[in-house]
């Protein structure tokens, strides 16, 4: 995904690639008193099947980078980090056998979490074994209505993102917007956020559809939209279906704008949608290293290693791996309360979102979204 840089950004955002030396007191042993002096386990969900599966290697070759960078350095107090990584394939049964497998497996931190419907049965996983999660790009409320201590989230909230598209679509002066989801929780988050937002703003909602995730027909939804006479769409689910409901509303002669959300900003959009029908959608999306400046020196060492593009998520999961590491370096052992504590006493670590200060909500007190658009095969900033 190749974007145009913007100019503003904290400078120090550019020492992305620091190191974490050993310092502090010596690591203990883990509350369960295993001995794991020679390995830090992280533990990661995404989806490696499924409709969403080209995001796995994304978020697993950025957490893979910042591991191999850590370790390269020594580690966290001599000891090293290793990155099991399990299938979550957006979906709630396939991700809770795959948390139960990471837990089996001594992981101490999980840094996974792709779609929130999926990560919502990992939550009490990961709580009753004493586990931190660090969740890269999941980010609905739901996450976070229980209360779990236990829980971070590193990606903008949902929000924070309606909060965007919804300032956006009021000063492109729309008349009408129509919002459609896929019934999941992410998505259902980000359109009911957003029809708030807009009224607040004073922006008529002129339509609400909810469709099925997995369908490959969505007339119903398109017929809405017509009806509507809604001169903008935002959808707010994954690519799979916003490629079908672009390529779906063109043909049915649509003129509007249509925006979508950050699940849907990947190269496959674009391919499902049809080029021509592609072009000009936008989209709400985190910062990505190719949107601040000093971005440049990390995706070469991305693209060095893995010999392609950074995708979605690669820096926000290269991000929950480096916090991860802090966390324990800070708090001198892997033991779940002491990393909990360390994490929410972080205060200014830098993130390619900025300085990191948990809420207490544990979620980003400063997490902007940029709005993209797609220019022939990519997404690139909207100027």
């Amino acid at each position: 995904m190749t974007i145009i840089r913007r100019g503003t950004m904290a400078a120090a955002v550019m020492a992305l690639g620091l190191t974490l030396a050993a310092c502090g007191g010596s690591l203990t042993q883990d509350s369960s008193g295993k001995d794991d002096s020679d390995t830090i386990k992280l533990g990661m969900l995404t989806p490696l099947t499924g409709s969403s599966a080209a995001i796995g290697p994304h978020m697993k070759n950025g957490a893979r980078l910042a591991v191999d960078e850590i370790n390269a350095k020594g580690g966290i107090d001599g000891r090293k980090l290793s990155l099991t990584v399990e299938d979550e394939a957006c979906d709630p049964k396939t991700a809770a056998a795959g948390a139960a497998k990471l837990v089996s497996s001594g992981v101490r931190i999980s840094v996974g979490g792709y779609c929130s419907s999926a990560t919502l049965p990992t939550l009490s996983i990961f709580e009753k074994a004493h586990i931190p999660m660090i969740i890269p790009a999941a980010n609905s409320a739901d996450l976070l209505s229980e209360q779990r201590r236990n829980v971070f989230l590193i990606n903008g909230t949902g929000i924070q993102q309606a909060q965007a598209a919804a300032k956006f679509i009021k000063a492109g002066n729309s008349k009408g917007v129509a919002l459609i989801d896929d019934n999941t929780s992410y998505s259902t988050d980000i359109t009911k956020r957003t029809g708030d937002e807009l009224g607040l703003l004073g922006v008529k909602v002129a339509d609400h559809q909810s469709v099925t995730a997995g369908e490959s027909d969505y007339s119903g939804a398109v017929n809405a939209v017509l009806d509507s006479k809604a001169d903008f769409v935002y959808w707010t689910g994954y690519y799979q279906e916003g490629g079908l409901l672009i390529k779906q509303l063109r043909a049915a002669g649509y003129k509007g704008r249509i925006m979508v959300a950050d699940g849907s900003v990947d190269g496959k959009l674009i391919e499902i949608a049809g080029k021509n029908n592609a072009q000009g959608v936008l989209a709400t999306m985190t910062q990505t290293p190719q949107t601040i400046p000093g971005g440049e020196a990390w995706l070469a060492k991305y693209k060095k290693k893995f010999g392609s593009e950074p995708g979605p998520y690669s820096t926000q999961a290269y991000d929950a791996v480096r916090v991860a590491a802090e966390a324990v370096r800070a708090a001198g052992s892997t033991d779940g309360q002491d990393v909990i504590e360390a994490l929410e006493k972080i205060d200014g670590f830098e993130i390619f979102s900025g300085p990191l200060n948990f809420t207490i909500q544990h979620t980003l007190s400063v997490g902007g979204f940029d709005i993209l658009v797609v220019k022939d095969d990519d997404f690139v900033l909207d100027k």
